[in-house]
């Protein structure tokens, strides 16, 4: 049996990671009518991510240059940017505003998985452990802990790559996240990958306000970025049921964990 090529890996994840950060972004910068097409490009004169963190952190950033024209414009914006974060206590490694300007996939990746940390993982509704040392844990295992409550135990639960992979365990987290609006998902044939993923994910997106930052195809991709899952599944934590929702009724608790 050959073995992967790890080029071809990497470029993958990379590939999976690029488009759901972008996606992500773009879901908040939409209540401002702004949008990201290509991270490695479109935030070399600070706006796109001056008005990103605005957004996120609903606070004002009132001195920065509207419309930079020049290099030392652009590079002060992304700097105004970079200061903003480490005031909001986020820690930043090995990225300076010229690595942004210049385009450093890598780096700016690193950079938008730190804002989704601070302002999509690091929510109350991972902070209700009740033995007091719930504070050591972090972000991914304090998600991966939440979505273990959620879901049936006979489901597998360790990861956020392969044991998402069959479609199966978005489909539990949904029914589990809203009762009876996806009790189907039991029936569902692990080898039916592609759709189990589509249907369950589309209910999210539908009916609990999910967004789609992660493609139904990149979730059953055995080269699945566990960032760009985590990313994805941060949204449940604070998804509502939507009024019509189209939810059946639970037969003796079936429903339930």
């Amino acid at each position: 049996m050959e073995s992967e090529d790890p080029t071809a890996v990497d470029a993958e994840w990379k590939r999976i990671q690029q488009n759901t950060f972008t996606r992500w972004c773009n879901e908040h910068l939409k209540t401002v009518n702004k949008y990201i097409y290509n991270l490695e490009t479109d935030l070399c004169d600070g706006l796109l991510l001056i008005d990103l963190l605005q957004v996120l952190s609903h606070k004002k950033i009132s001195k920065y240059n509207k419309k930079p024209t020049f290099k030392p414009q652009k590079l002060e914006n992304i700097a105004i940017a970079l200061k903003f974060i480490e005031d909001e206590n986020i820690r930043l490694v090995n990225i300076d505003a010229s690595d942004i300007f210049k385009g450093m996939l890598k780096l700016i990746l690193g950079l938008i998985w730190t804002l989704i940390v601070k302002y999509a993982l690091s929510l109350p509704y991972l902070d209700d452990g009740d033995d007091g040392g719930d504070e050591l844990i972090t972000p991914k295992q304090a998600l991966l802990r939440w979505i273990q409550s959620k879901i049936p135990s006979q489901v597998p639960m360790t990861n956020f790559t392969k044991d998402w992979n069959n479609g199966l365990a978005v489909g539990a987290l949904v029914d589990g996240v809203a009762p009876g609006l996806y009790p189907d998902w039991k029936d569902n044939d692990p080898k039916d990958a592609l759709l189990n993923a589509k249907e369950a994910m589309k209910l999210a997106e539908d009916w609990l306000g999910v967004p789609q930052v992660l493609d139904p195809t990149d979730m059953v991709n055995p080269n699945l970025d566990e960032l760009s899952t985590m990313c994805y599944l941060s949204a449940f934590m604070k998804a509502k049921l939507k009024p019509g929702a189209p939810t059946k009724p639970c037969v003796n608790g079936d429903n339930t964990k």
